[in-house]
């Protein structure tokens, strides 16, 4: 297969990259500074693009197997002020029309798209089980993941099926929130966030890779899948199997308005949670490797 990645260069992406690579695919890593896409593997190439439009890429998609569109700016990276929060929208609404522009000029279609999104999808539910069928949000996470998706739609009128992930927090050594989360453990200070009753739904990042694989390879799966494990925890569930596995206390509450003293809004992103469920991936013969969170933790703390 050969497969377009845009937003390859992160977290997910690179781990996406390194499995389909080594099993043999052609991927290509689309990147606005291919240069600095390192170790790629022998089937994996970086193409430098713009995120905004087909320039220097487009022709790639006639007779691609797949786009899996994960190009978005960092929702983490900075303190959510009008300014930021608009950059957050716009990276993710012209990488998707990009990926759109690409599939309509294409002669051989994609067979698929898979587009990311997240559970914040679903907004603040408090102990609402989650599942594909809840509807949205209201807050601005929900809001940038429903524009996220949508970037998109318009390659099913054209005839391409379409997959969209909304991901949980993925658990991973290479970056994203467990490295961050590990910290203040570390240094004998960590523990439950806020009231640590909110909701935390966690993969562990093979089986988020697996999980999109499968969505990619699975010719009947469209529409919206819940990446997560099967068992959500509560932040302060999580934190006691972290220091657990750390061999540390778990003992100091970081308060909520000090979070919010630092973040602002942005604190919203751990002080509100979802108990999200795979419903739909549980029908289907994906199986998960690592679908209790201890296991999860032994497999990347050692």
């Amino acid at each position: 297969m050969r497969i377009i990645i845009t937003g390859g260069s992160g977290l997910i992406g690179r781990e996406l990259t390194a499995t389909l690579a080594y099993g043999g695919h052609e991927v290509i890593v689309l990147s606005r500074n291919p240069a600095g896409v390192q170790d790629l593997p022998l089937k994996a190439k970086a193409v430098e693009w713009d995120g905004r439009t087909i320039e220097g890429w487009g022709k790639l998609a006639d007779g691609a197997d797949a786009i899996v569109n994960l190009a978005g700016a960092n929702i983490g990276a900075a303190r959510w002020t009008p300014a930021r929060k608009k950059v957050l929208l716009e990276s993710r609404q012209d990488a998707g029309r990009a990926v759109v522009e690409a599939v309509r000029a294409a002669l051989q279609k994609p067979r698929v798209v898979v587009q990311a999104s997240a559970v914040g999808y679903y907004g603040s539910r408090g102990n609402e089980e989650v599942t594909e069928t809840t509807p949205a949000g209201t807050d601005f996470l929900a809001q940038l993941a429903k524009e996220w998706e949508a970037s998109t739609a318009p390659v099913e009128e054209l005839g391409v099926r379409r997959a969209i992930a909304r991901t949980g927090v993925v658990l991973s050594p290479d970056g994203g929130a467990l490295p961050r989360m590990m910290a203040p453990f570390r240094l004998f200070f960590g523990g439950p966030i806020g009231s640590g009753r909110q909701w935390l739904p966690w993969i562990h990042f093979t089986d988020e890779v697996n999980a999109l694989k499968y969505l990619m390879e699975s010719e009947s799966a469209s529409g919206a899948y819940n990446l997560c494990a099967p068992n959500p925890l509560t932040n302060a569930e999580f934190s006691r199997l972290l220091g657990r596995r750390m061999r540390r206390p778990c003992w100091l509450t970081a308060p909520a308005f000090a979070l919010r003293l630092l973040y602002g809004e942005m604190a919203d992103v751990v002080l509100k949670g979802q108990k999200q469920v795979p419903r739909r991936l549980q029908r289907t013969s994906f199986r998960f490797i690592y679908s209790a969170a201890d296991a999860a933790l032994k497999d990347i703390i050692f």
